[in-house]
């Protein structure tokens, strides 16, 4: 199964903007993905998966596309 992952604001500092993984084990879920990125729960503000808010316990499907963003502040 291939899973699209797009990291915005500091979450890209040496990663990637947009990558597209494979995912071989049955019922990932986001926070699987996220430890699989080495990124802690705790540093994630906002989770998108196909456009939709959603949460770490979701299950990952065939072609989904998951944003993550970290929490922004600026004024």
């Amino acid at each position: 199964m291939n899973v699209e992952v797009r990291l915005f604001a500091t979450f890209r500092k040496g990663r990637f903007k947009k990558k597209n993984i494979e995912v071989v084990e049955e019922n990932v879920k986001v926070l699987d993905l996220l430890n699989k990125l080495g990124i802690k729960e705790d540093e994630v503000a906002l989770i998108i998966v196909n456009g939709r808010h959603s949460n770490v316990d979701r299950i990952m499907e065939e072609g989904d596309i998951l944003s993550l963003f970290p929490p922004v502040a600026g004024g």
